[in-house]
């Protein structure tokens, strides 16, 4: 049929062939009042969808497509859009829809509503299916569609809108600035974030890395102290009760030692994971908090405010991640994969791009 009754998107069958994408038809839920129809110019890709193909969050039935750092034009709004119109370059993350009237809403978390819609792998209340990036078109929820700022590249832009606001939100939220020390667990594609962000908020900012060879580019991120933790298994001993805050960027907490990272926090402080990673954390005694009273936290991406705060912060401040680009493809998604799942096999982030190649060109303001 075509849009807009139907998109193409690259997908995959199953985790049995996760790195075995073609080309198939996707059928979006009924345009709604609230909606935006966006054409994808490029769309990022994240750790999560690598955790997802695999099956290592969970089976799924196929055909999937993954893929929630999308970036495009609004092509179509509903009656009831109010800040995006036809023809801006809009993004979409992690997030497509949620009630907006539950309490968990109200109170400005709607990442957590109980009957929120993620981008991909998901079904909506009326059992229609929710489809990813990687495709030709999107269909999102307004308050989950953000104008990109003028000065943020597409390519670039795109992994800010998962990878971006999963390490942004935490810092905010823990009120991370002037006066606080923060660590950065990780130099990849959460973590390079982070430090850009733990800086940029007038933090002083160490980074904490088993790789001495990153030490280089987490100074020229921003880093001010590096701590290799490779080096000397007694790493922690001279960085105890140092930290307001630690924010874990890698998907490796299974293997960490957690007592020792929780020692390295000031009373009270606080151990906040965004990185996820398939296994559990190894078994941990309530003794490792009592040392200082310390806390384990996570988050799941960042609110509507959060996100709009970012893209803004982000163009004032010349944040950016490191991108590197491939061809939207069967060969150019099963490389993306494949190169995000083996690990320190990107530098720092991958954006699939070339839509237009495929799906047609994407022309601003039209």
């Amino acid at each position: 049929m075509g849009y807009p009754e139907t998109f193409e998107g690259f997908v995959v069958d199953s985790p049995k062939t996760w790195n075995q994408f073609h080309r198939h038809e996707l059928k979006p839920k009924p345009f709604g009042d609230d909606d935006i129809d966006i054409q994808i110019e490029c769309c990022g890709v994240c750790g999560s969808d690598i955790h997802t193909v695999t099956g290592g969050w969970g089976d799924f039935e196929g055909p999937l497509c993954v893929g929630h750092e999308v970036v495009g034009k609004a092509i179509k709004v509903g009656k009831n859009v109010k800040e995006i119109k036809k023809g801006d370059r809009v993004g979409v993350g992690a997030q497509v829809w949620s009630c907006l009237k539950c309490d968990v809403c109200k109170s400005k978390n709607e990442q957590y509503c109980p009957h929120s819609v993620d981008t991909y792998n998901a079904t909506y209340e009326d059992g229609s299916t929710a489809h990813g990036g990687w495709a030709s078109h999107i269909r999102a929820h307004q308050y989950f569609t953000f104008k990109i700022p003028d000065s943020i590249p597409s390519h670039q832009a795109a992994p800010l809108l998962c990878a971006g606001i999963t390490t942004y939100s935490p810092l905010v939220r823990a009120n991370v600035g002037p006066g606080k020390t923060v660590a950065i667990i990780g130099v990849g594609g959460l973590g390079h974030l982070g430090i850009q962000w733990a800086r940029a908020l007038g933090a002083e900012t160490y980074v904490l890395t088993h790789s001495a060879y990153k030490a280089d580019d987490a100074k020229a991120l921003g880093a001010q102290h590096v701590i290799v933790t490779s080096d000397d298994e007694k790493w922690a001993e001279p960085y105890k009760f140092k930290f307001d805050f630690v924010l874990n960027c890698t998907d490796a907490t299974h293997k960490f030692d957690m007592k020792t990272y929780l020692s390295i926090l000031k009373v009270g402080g606080e151990f906040h994971m965004c990185g996820i990673p398939d296994k559990p954390l190894q078994p941990l005694e309530v003794l490792a908090f009592v040392q200082n009273g310390s806390k384990l936290s996570a988050n799941h991406l960042g609110n509507h405010q959060e996100m709009k705060a970012m893209l803004q912060f982000a163009a004032e401040k010349g944040i950016v991640p490191k991108v590197e680009t491939l061809q939207l493809g069967e060969e150019g998604c099963k490389e993306a994969v494949e190169r995000v799942k083996e690990g320190n096999k990107v530098h720092y982030r991958l954006t699939l791009t070339g839509f237009d190649k495929l799906f047609g060109k994407v022309e601003y303001g039209a």
